[in-house]
């Protein structure tokens, strides 16, 4: 997989608002601060695409970014575990992340980041709680690898992997400052389009504005 272009498409704030497509969407959740904007930016090469922030919480919606002119969405949801909201506000993004992730049927793939220099949290635990129980595939990816050593990269992969009962290659160790990682990404994104196919018409059931 070679990402020539990517295209902010559109935001989503409730989930009237989701799109209609029958494009393959593949999802990127994780908490507040995690990079999730920098991992956009560095796997489709351009740093202003996702909009980037030293203050967490700053996704609140659902964006939308078309991939090479139609290959597939990828999609931005709400960081999780932001303190500094109020609990109708963290209510209302976690209601609209849960109805994304239960009723997109276009979504084929859940890049699921947690920061590799640190246990998962408690929101990590439930976020990956939900993804095993309602059967979603899921690729882990271990952002701000730069920040360690390649030897403490490898005991961290394989110490994330023991906490989450996943194998080591369930894990992709990414930096978009140290330029690594990117090519795992891309073989991933290969597999998930090569293993997917989204029939005509099996986009969500409900009210939305935009179609592509």
């Amino acid at each position: 997989m070679v990402i020539k272009n990517a295209l902010f498409v559109t935001s989503a704030a409730k989930p009237g608002d989701r799109i209609v497509s029958e494009l393959i969407q593949i999802a990127v959740v994780g908490k507040s601060n995690v990079g999730k904007s920098s991992f956009i930016n560095y796997i489709t090469g351009d740093g202003k695409l996702a909009r980037t922030s030293k203050q967490p919480g700053r996704t609140r919606l659902i964006n939308y970014f078309l991939i090479n002119n139609g290959g597939f969405l990828l999609t931005d949801l709400p960081g999780y575990g932001f303190a500094k909201v109020s609990r109708e506000e963290k209510k209302k993004w976690g209601e609209l992340m849960e109805d994304y992730l239960r009723n997109e049927q276009a979504l084929a793939h859940v890049f699921f980041l947690v920061d590799i220099r640190h246990d998962p949290t408690a929101d990590d635990y439930t976020m990956y709680d939900y993804l095993f129980r309602t059967g979603l595939p899921f690729t882990v990816i271990a952002t701000k690898s730069d920040k360690l050593s390649k030897s403490m990269v490898k005991n961290r992969v394989r110490h994330i992997a023991s906490l989450l009962k996943l194998g080591e290659k369930d894990i992709i160790p990414v930096s978009s400052v140290g330029k690594t990682g990117k090519e795992e990404v891309m073989l991933a994104i290969d597999r998930i389009l090569a293993a997917e196919s989204i029939p005509s018409g099996s986009a969500s059931d409900g009210p939305k504005k935009t179609t592509i």
